[in-house]
């Protein structure tokens, strides 16, 4: 039976697209059929032929690799982030095999289901997979790109992504980026803004996928007023430090985690931020008899007393041409 990679929904995860096939039940019927071998049109072209493959539990990790072009930032996979799946799996196993092609190096290579793949890895299940041995760069990216679809990639990822095709020149700036990706610009400002976050910061969080934009935006503006050796020293801090546990994670709502995380990370910006040279606030003397100020944060005001037109004309014209 030959399918197009649009019907990989339904085939492989139970999703039924009604355009291609008679009912949801059919669609879950088939995967859960796991079929020894299966035909997929891949992009719509010739059909390639997979079987389907169990790496054993213990093997996962040295015998499959996932798609270098693949989306998903690996490190961000942990037992928070795979919870919607993670539990399924640890009860019953893996449901829908996986989509991957041999190495010439003889590994499998995970195209689509790296969720489910690092799930086997922590449950300890083996992992089922649909193998070609001829599938080639351009069609294992398409096929990543599909899969990906099934969970929403996070702003760091969708900033990798965008900033991708700008490297490659496929578009040319952000106005660009939105069409392509069909999404406002400022969702595109702040993903590129999160995909210049170091991974290490982000790998604070138990789902990566929470951060919104405002709190990308944020966390981008504090930390690039860092210097280098600033930086430095809070990607460590957040590498030895533990700011959650994990049983403060199940026992508390992801949305709080989150907002818990932020602040600790926003601190130790903060202990790290240069200081400003602000004088104390209070009228200050600066000329006995004749001039005195106020400063209050970013707010100056002056006082002058016997001031005569010229002089007037002076200090006027040296404020607005310092401030212009």
């Amino acid at each position: 039976m030959a399918i197009k990679t649009s019907e990989l929904n339904a085939k492989l995860f139970g999703k039924a697209n009604k355009r291609r096939v008679t009912s949801p039940e059919q669609a879950q019927s088939a995967a859960k059929s796991k079929a020894q071998v299966i035909e997929l049109a891949v992009a719509g072209e010739a059909a390639v032929e997979f079987e389907l493959t169990t790496v054993a539990a213990s093997k996962i990790e040295s015998e499959t690799v996932v798609f270098e072009q693949n989306a998903r930032e690996q490190s961000f996979l942990n037992e928070t982030a795979l919870s919607d799946i993670l539990t399924t799996l640890k009860e019953h196993g893996q449901q829908y095999p996986a989509v991957g092609r041999r190495t010439p190096e003889g590994k499998i290579e995970v195209l689509d289901g790296s969720r489910r793949r690092m799930s086997c890895i922590l449950a300890k299940k083996d992992f089922l997979i649909y193998v070609a041995e001829s599938i080639d760069v351009e069609h294992a990216k398409f096929l990543s790109d599909v899969a990906n679809a099934h969970k929403p990639l996070s702003l760091y990822e969708k900033g990798r992504e965008m900033q991708a095709k700008l490297d490659s020149g496929e578009v040319q700036d952000q106005k660009g980026l939105a069409e392509l990706f069909q999404c406002s610009e400022a969702l595109v400002s702040g993903a590129l803004k999160a995909a210049t976050l170091p991974v290490e910061l982000l790998q604070a969080y138990p789902s990566v996928t929470e951060l919104g934009r405002p709190t990308v935006v944020k966390l981008h503006k504090q930390f690039f007023e860092l210097a280098p050796s600033q930086q430095k020293r809070v990607i460590e801090k957040s590498l030895t430090e533990a700011i959650v546990d994990k049983q403060h994670v199940e026992l508390s709502s992801l949305t709080q985690v989150t907002k818990e995380v932020t602040e600790t990370l926003l601190s130790w910006i903060g202990e790290h931020a240069p200081k400003s040279a602000v004088k104390p606030s209070g009228k200050q003397q600066l000329v006995k008899g004749r001039a005195d100020y106020v400063r209050k944060g970013n707010n100056l005001t002056l006082n002058l007393k016997s001031v005569d037109e010229e002089v007037s004309q002076k200090i006027l014209e040296f404020v607005q041409k310092t401030l212009s």
